[in-house]
């Protein structure tokens, strides 16, 4: 498999170095939070192999490597890389093991030779289905047996979650984002306003249904930030000790709702690696 590179405008996006600072802000704190615990949920507090695939700027593989695991790198932006070779030099006594650029669609790991993968970013960024099983099929094949991939998804409905909260339904160029969002999940952005970028958003069964395909057996669909990330006064709470964990216990409490998963702007996927 010969994959073509990622389309520019999603280059171009994450070029001007955007998510170095997102999960630091916004709602981008409550996803941060919660995609930890989430993580520290399934994955063996032993020391492990992790794969971080599109690992962006190393917000969670140096998180992870802090935690004594074995971490490894790989995104498609240098750029992202660099920023992760940066951060984990800051924490010396814990340093990421390896940051490279490369495609979650053709891994350069041995078979069977790690023992978690993450995929919070790269399936939502192929908005093909099948780029999307090659990088969950790549994920399988690096995996050991009994491995855990985390695959992350946008939901279908956070451009209109958005869009009703945060006033943005007033610029009819985004309710034409939205109307094609809602109809097929493409989400294009042919405007100059910061409106995200090509990407593909799932609905909460689309994304299970895809895990499973690539052959893994799913531990765990779930929302990811609840009904917070919709806050106005998000930041104020978030410093707030007691607020915070108010919010946190709001996502736990819905995060398995079937009726409520597309109310998160992410989803979770936990998949295991059938042991034959």
């Amino acid at each position: 498999m010969n994959p073509e590179p990622l389309p520019s405008e999603i280059l171009a996006y994450y070029a001007a170095g955007r998510e170095a600072r997102r999960l630091f802000g916004g709602h981008g704190q409550i996803e941060l939070a919660r995609t930890q615990e989430l993580i520290l949920h399934r994955l063996p507090p032993a020391r492990q192999v992790v794969l971080d695939v599109g690992g962006g700027p190393g917000v969670y593989a140096c998180w992870l490597a802090a935690l004594g695991h074995e971490v490894h790198l790989v995104d498609a932006l240098a750029q992202h890389v660099e920023h992760a070779r940066r951060t984990s030099a800051g924490q010396p006594d814990h340093p990421i093991a390896s940051a490279r650029v490369g495609d979650a669609r053709r891994l350069d790991e041995a078979d069977a030779s790690v023992d978690a993968v993450l995929l919070l970013g790269p399936l939502y960024h192929l908005p093909e289905r099948p780029d999307r099983l090659a990088a969950l099929v790549e994920a399988r094949r690096v995996l050991k047996p009994g491995g855990l991939v985390f695959a992350a998804g946008i939901s279908r409905f956070a451009s209109l979650f958005a869009g009703v909260f945060e006033g943005l339904l007033r610029d009819p160029a985004f309710v034409a984002i939205v109307e094609r969002d809602l109809h097929d999940g493409r989400h294009a952005n042919p405007t100059e306003r910061d409106y995200f970028t090509t990407a593909y958003f799932h609905l909460p069964h689309e994304l299970e249904a895809e895990v499973r395909e690539a052959g893994f057996v799913t531990l765990d669909l779930v929302g990811v930030e609840g009904p917070g990330w919709l806050l106005s006064d998000l930041e104020a709470r978030w410093a707030d000790p007691v607020e915070r964990e108010r919010l946190l216990w709001a996502a736990r409490a819905v995060e398995r709702a079937p009726t409520l998963l597309g109310l998160s702007a992410h989803l979770l996927v936990v998949g295991r690696k059938p042991s034959r």
